[in-house]
């Protein structure tokens, strides 16, 4: 755990975190949090935020968002960063405010903390699973609807990279793209003449479709499903010339494998679509 300190990995636009937020509270507030009436409207809190797990923790700008949409003047003191590694029983933040504000944003504000902090960590173990090797780890689209910018923020706050965003800021050549352009080096000279400063990327499925790629000069290369032998055999022919990138069937207990055979990228759609929230509690006394 380290100190207070500055992010140390830029997350989205604030409005877009701010729409974010807009869209939990309209789901879980609607017209009003009908419990919290039951308190002084003038009457202050203080709450600790405690994790119960070893976690990589991720989602403060939301967590901040949700408590000062609904008390603007409340004091949020953070004993972590994002991308900080925390142990069970660690006290994460402190917070003083107004009551209602506070017992009204903590079920959204821990959505979010739980659900990326769970991205990230699930992220650090794969991570650390390929250690010691040059493999970036990658995520994908296989993200929460209306969500992908701030899963693959906590993604790169457990130690991850992000692979393309969206379906406009990068070119994935795939099977039926292939079939309905004719053939691999076709559908290449389409991407380039249409989107000549896209990042172009092919998957391929065997070692000849490796080498069409590879004389068609694209930007990257995927190697969906092929076995570990295959892998040694795409990296050697490869010879460095184009970054090769694994997809399909990777898990924990394969990706050092994986990893071992010299390829550049592994991305991983478990990152971010099996995540499993963190268990984070808070507890609050009014004053």
């Amino acid at each position: 755990m380290s100190a207070p300190q500055a992010f140390r990995f830029a997350p989205p636009d604030p409005r877009l975190i701010d729409a974010d937020v807009t869209r939990a509270f309209a789901e879980d507030i609607g017209h009003g949090d009908a419990t919290a009436s039951l308190l002084p409207a003038d009457a202050q809190a203080f709450a600790a935020l405690t994790c119960r797990e070893e976690a990589v923790i991720a989602g403060i700008p939301w967590f901040d968002a949700c408590v000062r949409k609904l008390d603007p003047h409340a004091q949020i003191t953070w004993r972590v960063t994002d991308g900080d590694h925390v142990t069970p029983g660690a006290v994460v933040c402190e917070m003083h405010g107004n009551a209602r504000a506070l017992v009204t944003a903590e079920r959204s504000a821990l959505n979010f903390l739980q659900m990326l902090s769970g991205t990230a960590t699930i992220t650090a173990t794969y991570v650390a699973a390929v250690a010691g090797t040059s493999t970036r780890v990658l995520d994908t689209r296989k993200t929460v609807p209306g969500l992908r910018l701030a899963q693959k923020y906590a993604v790169r706050c457990g130690g991850g990279h992000n692979h393309r965003i969206g379906l406009y800021d990068a070119i994935l050549i795939k099977e039926n793209h292939i079939i309905a352009a004719g053939s691999i080096p076709a559908a290449v000279q389409a991407a380039r003449n249409l989107h000549p400063t896209l990042l172009l990327e092919v998957e391929v499925e065997n070692l000849d479709e490796l080498q069409q790629a590879l004389d068609a000069g694209v930007d990257r290369i995927m190697l969906d499903n092929f076995t570990l032998p295959l892998m040694h055999q795409a990296v050697a022919q490869a010879d460095g010339r184009v970054p090769l990138e694994i997809s399909g069937n990777v898990e924990l207990p394969t990706i050092a494998d994986y990893a071992r055979t010299g390829v550049d990228y592994i991305s991983v759609g478990a990152l971010t679509k099996n995540t499993r929230a963190i268990d984070l509690s808070l507890r609050l006394k009014v004053l």
